[in-house]
């Protein structure tokens, strides 16, 4: 996966907001976009289907015109044919407020994968996600998810949930049926960089969770309007997988996520921790696309400091999680927030998005179990998380 923060500029400001610097209206060159991926198809290091997700700050505050230029530029750079042929998808996580007719035109032209952040009703979303002045922007947004729904073309929502939202899971549903939302995701508020999260000052966090999607999957799926819940779609094929088919955390690979900045920086692992500064590690970058090749960010990662003790944190997982099997050793940067270090463990994150997720498809499928014949058990194929405990919080 390619993350690219074309502009670090957001024109919004919401209260959780990790980004440090969201006010610089800095735009990526087009020849640093053109150096990415003339370093990266001429490696061969990629996948055969390659995501891009244009990630800010907000995507849409730079023009339609500098993305179909650079969109451009990777066709015509991608490699079609040959030992290596790739597919490249193109992805936008955007606020939504400034989308339009020529933007979702833009969309239809080059298939784009688009997530919209609207945290649920009006009273839900504006009580966070302010304009500058302090204002609401659920208007404007809910107006950018309308014109997609009404154009017919694909998109998700993404929610951020906070201590109002996490006890009304009936109420979520609701406000998605009402408008046509059938792909829903959801991040729980969390720490990250300068924020720092109430949420995470209770130990009852992971029950309200738990009861939370639980209720809002069942009702979810009872109902049959919203098709996708990414936190339970997500797991399932990393509980239930082919045996001796390991789970893959490219979070804690070097460069199987590429992180890069308006600048040219890169990172890898997480891509929260590009642009934050630290007295171990530095700012965390591998170099930059302008200055060095690929295969020197690649060495430069495998050297790095923060890799050593992201191993030393991935194998303290292996040996005491027992959901290890479905996660592969967390996410860096909430161990980094969470816990001040990359070489622990458990964080709140990890509980919310792997463990919670994974007792619940388990339960899901203790229940069917139960309610079939004794002589159809033996036809069910059993979880990935099965060859190792049962799962638990350590």
């Amino acid at each position: 996966m390619v993350i690219i923060q074309p502009t670090p500029f957001c024109n919004i400001n919401c209260s959780y907001c990790y980004l440090p610097d969201r006010s610089n209206k800095h735009v990526i060159s087009q020849s640093t976009v053109t150096k990415l991926f003339t370093e990266l198809f001429a490696s061969g290091w990629n996948n055969p289907d390659l995501t891009v997700l244009w990630h800010a700050g907000e995507p849409l505050a730079v023009p339609i015109a500098f993305y179909r230029e650079a969109f451009a530029m990777i066709e015509r750079l991608r490699p079609k044919d040959g030992p290596w042929p790739v597919r490249v998808k193109h992805s936008f996580q955007t606020n939504g407020m400034l989308i339009d007719e020529a933007w979702c035109d833009f969309f239809k032209e080059w298939n784009v994968g688009v997530g919209v952040s609207i945290d649920g009703p009006r009273e839900l979303h504006d009580a966070h996600r302010k304009t500058r002045s302090g204002a609401g922007t659920f208007d404007k947004t809910i107006t950018g998810v309308r014109r997609l729904r009404d154009t017919g073309y694909p998109f998700h929502i993404l929610s951020v949930l906070g201590r109002a939202s996490l006890e009304m899971p009936e109420e979520m549903l609701a406000f998605y049926v009402s408008e046509g939302i059938d792909h829903v995701c959801f991040n729980v508020e969390e720490s990250e960089g300068d924020y720092v999260s109430d949420l995470f000052q209770g130990a009852e966090l992971r029950q309200r969770y738990e009861t939370f999607l639980r209720t809002f999957w069942h009702l979810a799926r009872a109902d049959g309007r919203v098709k996708f819940v990414r936190e339970i779609d997500h797991a399932l094929p990393r509980v239930f997988r082919p045996e001796g088919v390991r789970a893959r955390n490219i979070q804690v690979e070097p460069l199987g996520m590429i992180n890069v900045d308006s600048h040219g920086n890169v990172s890898s692992f997480s891509p929260e921790l590009l642009g934050y500064k630290n007295a171990d590690y530095g700012d965390f970058l591998l170099g930059n696309i302008n200055r060095q090749s690929l295969a020197e960010i690649y060495r430069a990662s495998v050297d790095s400091a923060f890799l050593r003790d992201i191993k030393k944190g991935v194998e303290a997982c292996r040996a005491h999680c027992e959901y290890f099997s479905v996660c592969g050793g967390g996410a860096p940067v909430n161990k980094f927030f969470e816990n001040g270090r990359f070489d622990s463990t458990t964080t709140s994150f990890c509980t919310l998005t792997q463990m919670v997720p994974t007792d619940l498809i388990l339960e899901a499928l203790d229940k069917f179990e139960q309610s079939l014949p004794d002589d159809s058990l033996a036809t069910i194929a059993q979880p990935a998380a099965s060859s190792a405990q049962p799962p638990r919080m350590p």
